[in-house]
């Protein structure tokens, strides 16, 4: 039977939660998977206790023609398809899109302000930032710009530092300077954050670090705290960052405590805290402390990273080379800091940690001469480089690398021990060059380090 040419009514559909207090089966298994999900929430309460989705469907249908015989033909209009989740696997390392302005959990910020700072800035130690942002470490948060924590705050590189300075809401790279001061380089103390805005990219072209101590006496990289995809990051960072290092500025949360129990700075307390607090089994702001004064007095290269608030085997090994430093044997030089040891750090006593980066096993070489009237250093032979090389002018390289801008390949790092992280930035240079084939290998010789270094 044939119909005459018509088209279908658009049908629309509601779907619509259930009731709180219904008690039918259905109802009761839709609450108990709601209540079984996972620990974060998404972008603003799930609040509405009605959420509709409604979705349209045309339907035609045209019959052929009495006595025409043409056939008929349907056409549908697909749905839009689904939009990526923007915190999603798929991002890249290197971008952190971040979240607007909200509160814990998502609150709409409509209901109260939360772009203008306090009035007054809550307390909070260095020991307690750094602390908080241990916790998200440890636990691995995964990164999104529309997803919550378990403890209310936007998952993305600046609800982070919202989190670990307690601020009470998500800011973004752009709000959170609002709740800070400016400092410089040489004031960058454990909990301050050095943050990037772009203008080009508000959302997805900014960052922000939680500053954790300097890994060598030279100031030249630092341990970094910071959300990023996939999930929240603890590692030697160059500074300032691997990417538009020039364009980071650092930060000082106004609300520092004064107090002690901070991890690191000349706010602290210089009183001895006592044997107790050091040594196997201890995990406390002062063991912290401790190894941050060890790698300002050149005990960096011990530190594979951290320093943290867990006792660990570098915290011995630095202390000891300290105490050797200072002329000290036997029971005097045992890696535990005590009272002379720790007055020696505090006060600035005393010669630094003799020796070089360290990383090598053996004797620390010396950095290569600097060539008279260029100021460019030295080449110092191929066989430094490549499979097996284990030396100072290795991490020279992947230093100079990433001033450069060709540290793209780098996951941690540069180090002594030639990787295959080395060889990629290096070709990556001298591709860049317009050198091709044998010419860009990805192994440094003469030419390449007199560019790379000039």
């Amino acid at each position: 039977m044939t119909r005459t040419d018509q088209s279908a009514p658009l049908l629309e559909f509601d779907e619509i939660e259930p009731d709180d207090d219904c008690i039918c089966g259905g109802c009761c298994a839709r609450r108990r998977a709601r209540m079984r999900s996972a620990p974060v929430h998404e972008g603003g309460h799930a609040a509405a206790r009605s959420v509709r989705r409604r979705a349209a469907v045309l339907m035609a249908a045209v019959g052929t023609a009495l006595g025409g015989g043409a056939a008929g033909a349907a056409t549908a209009v697909a749905a839009p398809a689904p939009t990526p989740s923007p915190g999603g696997p798929a991002a890249p390392r290197s971008e952190t899109p971040q979240g607007e302005v909200s509160g814990l959990y998502g609150e709409s910020p409509t209901a109260r302000s939360f772009a203008a700072p306090r009035a007054t800035a809550a307390p909070v130690t260095r020991a307690q930032i750094i602390e908080r942002a241990q916790r998200w470490v440890d636990q691995k948060v995964p990164y999104s710009m529309s997803r919550y924590w378990s403890d209310g705050y936007r998952q993305d590189c600046s609800g982070f530092v919202s989190m670990a300075w307690g601020l009470g809401s998500s800011q973004t790279t752009w709000t959170l300077p609002d709740f800070a001061d400016r400092i410089t380089k040489a004031d960058l103390q454990p909990g301050d954050i050095l943050v990037y805005n772009n203008p080009a990219s508000p959302q997805s072209g900014s960052h922000v670090t939680i500053f954790g101590g300097w890994t060598d006496s030279s100031r030249t990289r630092y341990i970094a705290y910071e959300q990023t995809s996939p999930n929240t990051l603890k590692r030697s960072t160059p500074y300032a960052y691997w990417n538009n290092s020039a364009s980071y500025v650092p930060y000082r949360y106004k609300g520092l405590s004064t107090s002690n129990g901070g991890s690191g700075g000349g706010s602290a307390s210089t009183a001895f805290p006592g044997a107790g607090a050091f040594g196997p089994g201890a995990n406390n702001a002062d063991v912290t402390r401790l190894g941050q004064m060890l790698v300002q007095r050149g005990g960096g290269r011990f530190y594979s990273e951290g320093p943290g608030p867990r006792w660990g085997e570098a915290d011995r090994r630095a202390t000891e080379a300290f105490q050797l430093a200072q002329g000290w044997r036997g029971s005097e030089a045992d890696g535990i800091p005590g009272k002379a040891t720790w007055d020696y750090l505090v006060n600035g006593k005393g010669r630094d940690i003799d020796g070089g980066t360290g990383g090598t096993g053996g004797t620390p070489q010396p950095p290569p001469p600097v060539n008279p009237g260029t100021g460019v250093p030295a080449f110092p032979g191929a066989d430094k480089f490549g499979p097996g090389a284990n030396n100072d002018f290795v991490r020279q390289l992947g230093e100079q690398l990433v001033r450069k801008g060709y540290g793209a390949s780098y996951t941690q790092g540069p180090g002594p021990r030639w990787t295959e992280s080395d060889r990629r930035n290096v070709q990556a240079f001298q591709e860049a060059q317009g050198w091709r084939g044998a010419e860009a290998d990805g192994y440094p010789g003469p030419d390449t380090w007199r560019r790379l270094f000039s």
